[in-house]
């Protein structure tokens, strides 16, 4: 399962967690020790971006608003826009966010 911004859903640990209480709090732990604000385990759960929002761990993320709610997409590079400037800044904040960017690149190409 691919998210609407490229981050591929079985190898994030918060989609992960859902069925390994240790993940959970683990995840939560580090939230709390890296400034985010008080973060609990019950707070730790995502079934998917195309899905319920009630259970998904960002329901109010930037990406699913543009692309799937405004434009009515199932992906950014869907988007006759793609890729925007705001998702290529995005995607300098780590690692994964520039796999998944290039992901999104591939599969606009194909």
């Amino acid at each position: 399962m691919m998210a609407t911004c490229g981050l591929l859903c079985h190898k994030c640990d918060i989609f992960l967690a859902i069925d390994d209480k240790n993940l959970v709090k683990k995840i939560a732990e580090w939230f709390n020790e890296n400034g985010y604000s008080d973060i609990k385990p019950k707070d730790i759960h995502c079934k998917g971006c195309k899905g319920n929002k009630d259970k998904h761990w960002s329901p109010d993320c930037w990406i699913i608003k543009c692309c799937v709610d405004e434009k009515g997409l199932e992906f950014c590079y869907e988007c006759k826009d793609f890729p925007c400037e705001k998702l290529q800044k995005w995607s300098k904040k780590n690692d994964g966010y520039r796999q998944a960017f290039e992901r999104l690149k591939k599969l606009s190409n194909e």
